[in-house]
């Protein structure tokens, strides 16, 4: 199990990783998947970053952190 604050670094790192991956521009048009992301996340050997001891939930988090990194806490 990782930290939290290592997790947030990470997966807010990897979320711009994917979308330069996956084609998705840095001011998206469409609301980027928080499913593809974890899917991409497995893929590529770092769902282990969604393993750490929150509140609300890892995968609450990492989603959270998600939507704030491509500005669609609206969502919420």
């Amino acid at each position: 199990m990782i930290k939290k604050d290592e997790a947030e670094r990470v997966i807010r790192h990897l979320c711009h990783e994917w979308a330069r991956e996956s084609g998705i521009p840095r001011e998206p048009v469409d609301q980027p998947s928080f499913f593809d992301f974890k899917s991409w996340l497995s893929m590529k050997g770092y769902s282990h970053y969604l393993n750490f001891r929150s509140v609300m939930g890892a995968n609450y988090d990492a989603e959270r952190w998600f939507d704030e990194e491509f500005k669609q806490t609206w969502r919420n």
